[in-house]
């Protein structure tokens, strides 16, 4: 009988599976024969034993906490390295133990080319990117000194704020340096903030002197200079000159080269002021999702606190280690990531979401990108671009042929199951090469941040680039820290267990449903409390008093206005946010961050905003459609036309809503969460647009604007 079964089922095979059962037995063979001297002589099981252990518990026994990790349980760590509780202390250690190696690294220009579209449009493309030419600590030591001279020389002075409003490249740590080193406060701001925000910030801050970039001095600030009367100096970054016709008279306009001139004159250089722990080290100007941006206080003691818990949360951070730069500098995560690399002896090689792989918008067809031209150890990515990079490798494997598929199908579930159980899978990582050379082939961790990262994005990076993803929690308020994965832990949906400088608790949010008491893990507002959490926002105190907080021991605390649950090993799971929360007309409350994550996983979508009104029964939303999958499938239903053609096709809404309406059914989302009406935008939203932030957060308050005309529509007005 077990023969005819056998014989019965070879001849319902389809050929691709028959030719694949030796594939099967041999991953079977393999398996048996490996898997016992793979798991002890690779530590297997203590690495697993690490992943299940408590990593935290509340410091009172109380189910609202305070959670403290048990790393660091009697006390909250302020510093890494004993006596080194100021920037610039930091970076002398650095010279003085990596001083010959490698640290900051850029790629030169060799040549470009317009490139014309399909529709028309004419892009801008890198033709020719040289190799990396490195800055070596003793040399970055002398540029910084020079800069920070040259700065005192044009009438910069100590504890007084000087600007940056620049793209992320190595001047901006060059500038950054020179102003820790001499007590100068830095006020940071957004490449893509608009020019209202950053004319406020100047002129709230009295800036006098400003650090920039041609690009961004001709486009952004030339038109609002008459709107900020105490600016006095000017300093672009680049290696050009420029014509000064047409600025107010004012302002003076120099090259950085010049400054740097000016500090290496003898009779500048003069006696340094250096800083303390409780002066102020950067007012950062966030770009928020709704109304004006805040300007964030953060002291010196404030991001020496806060780098101490990220990098204990890094294994084996040091000189081995590159790290591709090309997040915002101007955001609390890349700048902490790279005052910490700096830190720690490692290599920083600076590039842009736009030259960063291979296949970038900036990068001719052909020609290296970034990250094959680096091969970097550590990244930091927002979960907007890991999804991304899921959705482009797993639209390529659908064009592959049937066996390849089904190889890559094969290999993937294998260790999707190896990973689930806390293993790994060495013989298919071998299948994942190419996958892993899109971003060098050599990511050993990659730290998510900015937004939560969907399970599914999060397996797909552990497996396809063969590395662990530390999921992050932290804002700028708390310098970034907050909570991060473990390695060895391999949940996901989790953003790990408080980091060793800060403490967590949760605050009920009765509201919203969320108490202290729910079952099976508490949940609430998240609060966070330590050294690393900031002073409040500049010149605002009306936020200041409902955000920050001091506790009975003097501690201070901010109310993230995000909503947690903590599981019993001490790690925390972001489960709501609070300005998120809408009430119907029939008195449901829809979570739309909720509805936003769990409709991220419709293959049609690369984006999507919900949207709904108090006095309407039902949610709509804005959806960026993925224009591979949607042109596909209009091809399917004979439509034609242009790509804005496409999406304004009433059949196509009507497409996209029954494949919303089939992934929120399967992932259970309730009746009246699930949006009735869309609307598709052929135009992606990125932070030039305005309608995301840098971290790709979703901007509430421009996106209703922006579509206010298709809100009336969906609601039945017009």
């Amino acid at each position: 009988l077990d023969t005819v079964l056998a014989a019965n089922m070879i001849l319902n095979m389809d050929l691709s599976t028959f030719l694949l059962l030796p594939v099967h037995l041999l991953v079977w063979l393999y398996s048996v024969v490996s898997f016992l001297p793979w798991y002890f002589l690779t530590g297997a099981q203590e690495k697993k034993a690490l992943a299940k252990r408590m990593k935290a518990k509340s410091i009172k026994g109380q189910a609202e906490g305070p959670y403290r990790s048990l790393d660091h349980f009697d006390s909250l760590a302020r510093v890494d390295f004993p006596g080194k509780d100021t920037l610039d202390k930091l970076f002398d250690h650095a010279v003085q133990r990596f001083g010959k190696a490698q640290c900051l690294g850029t790629r030169t220009v060799l040549s470009e080319e317009n490139e014309t579209q399909p529709s028309g449009k004419v892009f801008k493309k890198v033709l020719i990117l040289g190799d990396y030419k490195w800055v070596t600590y003793e040399e970055l030591d002398i540029e910084v000194n020079l800069f920070g001279s040259g700065l005192a020389a044009v009438g910069q002075q100590p504890k007084n704020t000087i600007a940056i409003f620049c793209e992320t490249r190595a001047e901006w740590m060059i500038t950054a340096q020179s102003c820790f080193r001499r007590n100068f406060p830095l006020v940071t701001f957004y490449a893509t903030l608009g020019e209202d925000a950053v004319a406020f910030g100047l002129n709230e801050c009295e800036v006098t002197h400003l650090v920039t970039s041609v690009v961004l001095l001709e486009t952004k600030l030339k038109s609002i200079l008459p709107q900020i009367p105490k600016l006095r100096h000017i300093i672009y970054v680049d290696n050009k000159s420029i014509s000064t016709a047409g600025y107010p008279e004012t302002v003076q306009i120099h090259s950085m080269q010049y400054i740097k001139e000016l500090g290496a004159k003898p009779e500048n250089c003069e006696q340094i002021v250096r800083p303390i722990p409780s002066d102020l080290a950067v007012i950062m100007y966030t770009s928020g999702s709704t109304g004006r941006p805040k300007g964030v206080i953060i002291i010196h003691s404030n991001l020496i606190s806060g780098m101490t818990g990220q990098c204990e949360r890094i294994p084996d951070l040091g000189p081995k280690d590159t790290y591709i730069a090309y997040l915002p500098l101007a955001h609390v995560l890349e700048l902490t990531a790279e005052i910490s690399c700096v830190t720690y002896g490692c290599k920083i090689g600076y590039s842009s979401p736009q030259t960063l792989s291979d296949q970038s918008t900036k990068i001719k067809k052909g020609s290296k990108g970034d990250c094959s031209e680096l091969r970097p150890t550590l990244m930091a990515a927002v979960p907007e671009i890991m999804d991304r990079i899921n959705k482009n490798v797993m639209s390529k494997v659908q064009e592959m042929n049937c066996v390849q598929r089904t190889l890559f199908k094969l290999a993937y579930d294998y260790k999707l199951e190896q990973i689930k159980q806390g293993y790994d899978a060495p013989l298919c990582n071998l299948l994942f090469k190419k996958v892993r050379a899109l971003l060098g082939g050599n990511v050993r961790m990659m730290l998510s941040g900015g937004a939560p990262l969907s399970p599914a994005t999060q397996r797909f990076m552990n497996i396809c680039f063969c590395c662990p993803v530390g999921q992050g929690y932290g804002l700028t308020e708390t310098c970034g820290a907050g909570t991060i994965t473990e390695v060895a832990d391999y949940s996901t949906g989790r953003v790990g267990a408080p980091l060793i400088c800060c403490e967590v608790k949760l605050r009920d949010w009765v509201e919203g449903g969320y108490t202290k008491l729910d079952k099976p893990h508490p949940r609430g507002e998240i609060l966070i409390g330590g050294p690393n959490v900031a002073l409040g926002y500049y010149r605002n105190e009306s936020s200041n008093s409902g955000d920050f907080f001091l506790d009975e021991n003097g501690q201070r605390w901010f109310c993230t206005g995000d909503v947690g649950e903590m599981h019993p090993d001490g790690c925390l799971q972001i489960v709501d946010r609070k300005k998120d929360l809408v009430k119907l007309q029939a008195g449901e409350y829809v979570s739309l961050g909720k509805v936003e994550s769990a409709l991220k996983n419709c293959a049609l979508i690369d984006n999507i905003c919900a949207y709904a009104n108090s006095d309407q029964n039902y949610v709509i939303s804005f959806v960026v459609p993925n224009q591979k999958k949607l042109t596909a499938l209009a091809n399917q239903k004979s439509i034609k036309g242009t790509w804005e053609e496409i999406c304004t096709h009433p059949f196509m809404e009507v497409e996209v809503l029954r494949e919303i309406k089939e992934v929120a059914t399967s992932i259970k989302l309730q009746r009246f969460e699930i949006p009735v009406k869309v609307h598709l935008s052929p135009e992606p939203w990125t932070p030039e647009t305005g309608l995301v932030t840098d971290a790709f957060k979703l901007k509430r308050k421009e996106l209703k604007n922006h579509y206010l005309h298709d809100i009336e529509r969906m609601y039945g007005r017009k």
